[in-house]
C-alpha cells in the first residue's frame, strides 16, 4: 500500500498535534511529520491518549522542501476552493474518497498536507503539490478542525490494497516540471500566463501518477521537439541524438 504520511504545516496548537496523534493511530497510521510545531508537552501527551508513540515518533522539520525531498506526491488539503477552471491554483479538486481511487495503486510516499488553524496552506504551498483534496462540509459552517479533517482523510484511507507500481521520484518529477518550464520559454509562451500554466501541468501530471518510464518519456519528447525546433524543422536521423532518448 502507500506509505502515508501526514503533514502538519505549522501547527498552532499543540493539543490538535495530539489529538492528531490519536486519530492515525485509531486507523492504523503512524507516519506523522510537523513543520516548526509549537513546543509539545502535557497537553499535547494528554490528548494523544494511548497514541503517545505516534506524537513521541513524530518527525519535526523546518521547511515544506524537507518534506517534498522524500515525497513521491504531495496532497494539499484546503477548504478554500477555486471557483472556475481558468484558476488552476486550487483546481480540480477532489474529496476523500476519491483521493483513495487516485492513489491506492501507488507504491511509494504519499504526504497529506494540513495547514495553519488559523489560515490554512499558502497558495505558494499549494502550487508545489501535485493533487488538490477537500472535504465536502454543510455551507452552514464549513470549518473543521485540523484533527477531525486528519480523521475523515484517514478513515478514507484505511486499509489500502499492496500497491502495484512505483510512481516517478519527486526529484525526478521536479525536473521534469523544470523541462516543461525551459520548453515554454523556448516556445515564447506568455509570460503573464507562465505560472498558471505550470500550475495546471502539476496537477495534470500529478493525479496521473507518472512511472519512472513515463515521466522520462515525456522529457524525451521534449527533447526532440525541441531539436525539432532549433534545426529548422528536421526530425533527427539515427546518427544524431540518440531515439533512446526520445523514448
Amino acid at each position: 500500500m502507500p506509505e502515508i504520511e501526514i503533514v502538519l504545516v505549522e501547527p498552532l496548537y499543540e493539543g490538535n498535534i495530539g489529538f492528531t496523534a490519536r486519530v492515525m493511530k485509531n486507523f492504523g497510521f503512524s507516519n506523522l511529520t510537523l513543520i516548526n510545531p509549537p513546543p509539545i508537552g502535557d497537553d499535547a501527551i494528554a490528548r494523544s491518549s494511548h497514541a503517545r508513540d505516534v506524537l513521541e515518533s513524530a518527525r519535526i522539520v523546518s521547511s515544506l522542501d524537507e518534506v517534498i525531498e522524500k515525497s513521491n506526491v504531495l496532497i494539499a488539503t484546503t477548504g478554500a476552493v477555486s471557483k472556475t477552471v481558468t484558476h488552476a491554483m486550487r483546481m480540480p479538486y477532489y474529496t476523500p474518497h476519491e483521493i483513495r481511487e487516485i492513489i491506492e495503486k501507488i507504491d511509494g510516499r504519499v504526504s497529506i498536507l494540513f495547514g495553519r488553524e488559523n489560515w490554512g496552506l499558502s497558495n505558494e504551498e499549494i502550487a508545489k503539490c501535485d493533487i488538490i483534496c477537500t472535504i465536502p462540509t454543510s455551507e452552514i459552517y464549513p470549518i473543521v478542525n485540523i484533527s477531525h479533517a486528519v480523521g475523515i482523510l484517514v478513515y478514507e484511507l484505511a486499509n489500502l490494497p499492496r500497491g502495484e507500481y512505483t510512481t516517478a521520484s519527486r526529484q525526478e518529477m521536479d525536473s521534469l516540471y523544470a523541462h516543461f518550464d525551459e520548453f515554454l520559454t523556448a516556445i515564447g509562451h506568455d509570460a503573464h500566463k507562465r505560472d498558471n500554466t505550470l500550475v495546471m501541468l502539476r496537477r495534470i501530471l500529478g493525479r496521473a501518477n507518472l512511472t519512472i518510464r513515463e515521466a522520462s518519456t515525456l522529457h524525451g519528447l521534449l527533447r526532440k521537439a525541441e531539436y525539432v525546433m532549433h534545426n529548422g524543422g528536421s526530425v533527427p536521423h539515427d546518427d544524431e541524438p540518440d531515439d533512446a532518448a526520445y523514448e
